[in-house]
């Protein structure tokens, strides 16, 4: 299908994608939304990523978020729309956004000739993008890019997330894996999140946590043991959901082309040291 080096569009995600997602973890994010009145971590959570729907309901938030409990996401949506409109939700996010690469990156680098290339760089990859059964990414892509080129290259790094993003649930979805199972056997891997804040922030119990654990267990994915483990056939799905998930996303980064993708990369990598070395990232903001 191309000719890109074996998971390039994974090591360019990779190196892209904490850009977008550190906005999650800004104190910014919490300072712009706090002035519009939302203040609770999940209501906040919930209406940045959603707002590109409109005033959506609990339900396609569940639907396209996969790995939170129902119960939890139906505690602020759709109620947080009545605190903060989803046009005021997404100028509260750009301002964030601002705020937080200018404290990262520093205005130097926001001003450079690398930061409009990136931007360059990553817009093109999104010319290949495909909406179908991709809603998060679809709902994004209706949104204006911004004219500052950090900016633009931030709504770009936010298509290719949600893109992957949408990709990966199909394939957490075709191998069988719901949304609690998802979380343990991620976990598992020992590449995933700690197990107290993933329960806290997706609203789970411990009791969901050890019935999904006893399903994988009975479907021979997992070990058996106090600390989540996988068996080899574990380990080969989980390896499967990543491979199908490159294979979902491998035509933005086909279309930017080998040469674009590893310099887009090291672009990524390049701001990436800058901003650990001004505020490093939480390990959270780093995954899918």
């Amino acid at each position: 299908m191309s000719s890109l080096p074996v998971r390039a569009e994974r090591r360019c995600h990779n190196a892209v994608n904490p850009l977008h997602s550190c906005l999650f973890f800004s104190p910014d994010l919490g300072a712009e939304l706090g002035k519009l009145g939302v203040e609770d971590p999940s209501a906040a959570y919930f209406a940045t990523r959603a707002a590109a729907f409109g005033a959506v309901g609990a339900g396609t938030v569940t639907a396209t978020f996969y790995n939170f409990n129902p119960a939890l996401v139906a505690q602020h949506v759709p109620a947080v729309w009545s605190v903060a409109s989803p046009e005021q939700v997404l100028g509260a996010r750009l301002r964030a956004a601002d705020a937080t690469l200018r404290r990262l990156l520093g205005e130097e680098v926001i001003a450079s000739d690398e930061m409009a290339e990136a931007a360059r760089l990553a817009l093109r990859a999104t010319e290949a993008c495909t909406p179908h059964a991709r809603p998060l990414y679809a709902a994004h892509a209706e949104l204006p890019v911004p004219d500052e080129p950090h900016l633009a290259f931030w709504h770009a790094a936010t298509l290719l997330r949600e893109h992957r993003g949408d990709a990966h649930l199909a394939a957490l979805l075709a191998a069988g894996l719901d949304p609690v199972e998802s979380l343990v056997s991620h976990t598992a891997t020992g590449k995933g999140m700690a197990i107290r804040w993933i329960l806290s922030s997706r609203g789970w119990r411990r009791t969901d946590w050890e019935a999904a654990s006893g399903r994988l267990r009975e479907r021979g994915l997992l070990a058996t043991g106090e600390e989540p483990a996988l068996t080899d056939a574990g380990t080969a799905l989980r390896a499967e959901v990543e491979e199908a998930t490159d294979r979902m996303d491998r035509a933005p980064y086909a279309h930017l082309g080998a040469e674009g993708v590893e310099r887009l990369t090291e672009l990524g990598r390049g701001f990436l040291f800058t901003a650990a070395s001004n505020g490093a990232f939480p390990a959270e903001a780093t995954g899918r």
